[in-house]
């Protein structure tokens, strides 16, 4: 009775039940008609997507990544229950049941688009799976509604049904869908959006991943934070209504707010001139099939502490340095770009504002002495003292409204929305640094400039810039491999020479352009003295001394010139750094490397590298060049390094007209060079020697090396050297007590009244 009284519905289980019949024959038959052509989903049994190649610093931290998409793999117990759930409910609340078609979902969905005209997809976990996925490294199948690909669509999802069970199909499915802003998989996804792994995740965090699989690009929570929460909220609500969660459960869950990670500035990654070099080593080895896709693990020699120490010292000396060049008026205005002091947003106002750091701003007002300004939410007002270094009074001779300029944040006070601010501008000088550990090779620091992000070029590898003094050490070692000694006397006189036939005569000057006739060497190596070091080449010759360079691994071309002598030759700042470790490591250097092992995805070791030697200098000509080295720093040029308290030596490095400024010096265990100057060889001002501008970068980063570390033993020296007290003036023996004595190191049979000395 109850069916003749309701004939439609028996009409819609009629049609209900032959739309049913009708796709699971068609399905059938398409299966004989084109599986020939698919390719074998057996593929997936070796499953390997693209992922991330990860660099590590030597203490284990993340340094850099590369990757075409950003996926991390993991494994289906790695994926949290309440994860599995969220995404079960929003995408396939029957995919245990089925067998990879929702039949009933299909046929609802194919009557409604008939009744409707309308076009809906009612594809599975199963199905969008082997949408997305490629079989034989062949592409995916796309996103066109086309039926070829709907039916290859289909044949694949019967096999992936078939192979695998449920547990590993949807495995596959969390670790392959993008889900938006970059992030492919759940895993990278989780990172991205809450800086934590999937295990990790809450029940309202792990909806809102789950919400954003339909539509990824569009729902991302950085893209639009109501449609991302509007999606987690109905996921919840499934969620609740498959009885995952209770009511209470999904109501907490859908009143709390969504909590991001917080986003750090992209351009604060530590060593970014470093993980370029790495970048491109493996480029270059592997090919960037195998860097962007592959998921190389990376270990390098990166001390994360130091490096960033590095950083800072470049960042704040160059700052200073550039403040006694002038104030330069700002270059942008904002309001000439269209926009109003007020609705201006600056790229990096979305990041994190802490104390100490730099930041552009926005200026409002220069009514009065104070600088108005803005920095995304936060006002600011600078008084004359903190422009003071401008000489400028008042705040309208420095800018205008609309101006962008830099300001050092003090302090933050986050309820009156205010910053204590000075104002800054963006040095023009570059720098770079390198750091080389004396026993192993290993890189341990390195910048390349002065911001990553405002220049790429690496001008401690790439950049080859004349050495100044700095050359003077190989010139004083070849000596004292010929037999003088630190006490043997030099004269300091004018001088010409002729070079070769036909050739204007050579006649180098001081740098004070005084002579002070005969000295010891090592005074004129502590003092940096020009006309000894051309006395000594050419006294030696200037083939002799060159021959040194390679043996000191300057592969850098250095013509045989009496100019040499006093730096006129190129070379980078890791040639001279890596030269120059040389002395403490007693005659032996070691070729600087920066990788330590390249694994591949699965742990299998690429590439291994060790420590390398070579033998350079003799180990007792090393250590009278060490204590020439500390004599610079005692007595020398380099004498603001004694501030230290710490066996150090060193030698700074001057360009003529200033263009370039160098210090490199060493404690037993590390090396460290600084070079400061223009990309465009300018002048860094007049009496701006290595002294002054390259000697505070090296001792700021000093500092912070020494920091908690136990003071070494000192420079050990060989057996067959011997010390003696010397006037520092004459070289000639002393008593102890004279007042310019000093106690000299002598090669054995090289010392004053040796039987075997000249």
């Amino acid at each position: 009775m109850g069916l003749s009284r309701n004939p439609f519905a028996r009409q819609a289980k009629v049609v209900f039940a032959l739309v049913v019949a009708a796709l699971a024959g068609g399905i059938t038959g398409v299966m004989f008609a084109f599986s020939p052509d698919l390719p074998e989903v057996a593929t997936l049994d070796d499953y390997a997507p693209s992922t991330i190649t990860r660099v590590f610093a030597a203490g284990g931290e993340e340094i850099g990544q590369f990757a075409t998409e950003r996926r991390v793999i993991i494994g289906y117990n790695e994926i949290p229950e309440v994860l599995r759930h969220a995404i079960i409910s929003s995408e396939d609340a029957a995919f245990f049941e089925h067998f990879g078609f929702n039949i009933r979902r299909l046929a609802i969905t194919v009557i409604q688009n008939v009744l409707k005209w309308r076009l809906r997809g009612a594809s599975t976990l199963t199905m969008q799976l082997a949408r997305h996925v490629s079989l034989n490294g062949g592409a995916p199948l796309g996103l066109e509604k086309v039926p070829s690909r709907k039916l290859n669509e289909a044949l694949i999802t019967i096999q992936i049904e078939k192979r695998y069970t449920k547990r590993e199909i949807l495995t596959l499915y969390c670790n392959q869908m993008y889900l938006g802003s970059g992030a492919y998989g759940v895993e990278a996804a989780s990172r991205l959006y809450f800086g934590k792994p999937a295990l990790e995740l809450e029940l309202a965090e792990a909806a809102m991943i789950a919400g954003i699989f339909q539509l990824p690009s569009r729902q991302s929570p950085l893209v639009n934070p109501a449609w991302a929460r509007e999606r987690r909220d109905y996921v919840l609500r499934e969620m609740r209504d498959n009885g995952y969660i209770t009511d209470e459960e999904a109501e907490a869950a859908i009143a709390s707010d969504i909590v991001l990670a917080e986003r750090t500035e992209q351009n604060r990654t530590i060593g970014p001139y470093f993980v370029e070099e790495v970048r491109q080593h493996l480029e270059a080895t592997y090919g960037a099939s195998s860097l962007y896709e592959d998921g190389l693990e990376v270990h390098t020699t990166l001390d994360a502490r130091l490096q960033a120490a590095a950083d800072t010292a470049v960042q704040r000396q160059l700052r200073v340095l550039d403040k006694s060049h002038g104030y330069r008026a700002p270059t942008r205005n904002v309001t000439d770009e269209g926009h109003t002091t007020e609705d201006y947003a600056d790229g990096r106002w979305q990041f994190a504002i802490a104390e100490g750091d730099i930041v552009p701003a926005v200026v409002t007002s220069t009514a009065g002495s104070a600088l108005h300004a803005r920095v995304g939410r936060y006002t600011t007002v600078i008084p004359p003292d903190g422009f003071r270094w401008t000489r400028r009074r008042r705040a309208d001779e420095l800018a205008k409204p609309g101006d962008l300029v830099e300001v050092h944040v003090l302090g933050i006070d986050d309820a009156a929305g205010t910053l204590t601010t000075t104002l800054e501008q963006e040095p023009e000088l570059e720098a770079a640094l390198m750091a080389i550990d004396n026993r192993t090779g290993q890189v341990l620091a390195m910048v390349g400039g002065y911001e990553y992000e405002r220049s790429k070029f690496n001008r401690a590898t790439q950049a080859k810039r004349q050495m100044g003094s700095l050359f003077k050490g190989i010139v004083f070692t070849a000596a004292i491999d010929q037999g003088y000694t630190a006490a043997s006397i030099i004269m300091d006189e004018p001088i010409s020479i002729i070079p070769g036939p036909n050739q204007e005569p050579y006649e180098p000057a001081n740098y004070k352009h005084e002579f002070l006739g005969p000295v010891t060497l090592r005074y004129a190596l502590e003092k940096s003295i020009n006309v000894p070091a051309v006395q000594l080449m050419h006294a030696m010759g200037p083939e002799t001394v060159v021959s040194y360079a390679p043996r000191f691994g300057i592969t850098s071309e250095i013509p045989p010139l009496l100019s040499v002598a006093l730096g006129s030759a190129e070379a980078t700042l890791q040639e001279i750094t890596s030269a120059y470790s040389v002395f403490p490591n007693g005659g032996v250097r070691m070729a600087p490397y920066q990788i330590t092992r390249i694994s591949d995805r699965q742990g299998m070791v690429l590439e291994e590298n060790r420590p390398e030697a070579h033998d350079t200098i003799r180990a007792d000509t090393a250590y009278v060049m060490v204590s020439l080295f500390r004599g610079v720093v005692e007595r020398g040029t380099g004498q603001s390094a004694r501030q230290l308290n710490w066996p150090v030596g060193g030698k700074t490095g001057t360009v003529d007209d200033f263009t370039d400024g160098w210090f490199v010096g060493f404690d037993p265990d590390i090396t460290v060079g600084v070079w400061v100057g223009f990309d465009t060889k300018r002048s860094l001002g007049s009496g701006q020697d290595g002294a002054s501008v390259a000697l505070p970068i090296w001792r700021d980063f000093m500092q912070a090396y020494i920091e908690e570390r136990p003071a070494p033993g000192g420079f050990v020296p060989p057996s067959n050297i011997v010390f003696v007290t010397v006037d520092g003036a004459t070289g000639q023996v002393t008593e102890p007590w004279a007042p310019n004595a000093i106690q000299e190191a002598f090669v054995a049979n090289t010392q004053p009244g040796s039987l075997f000395q000249d």
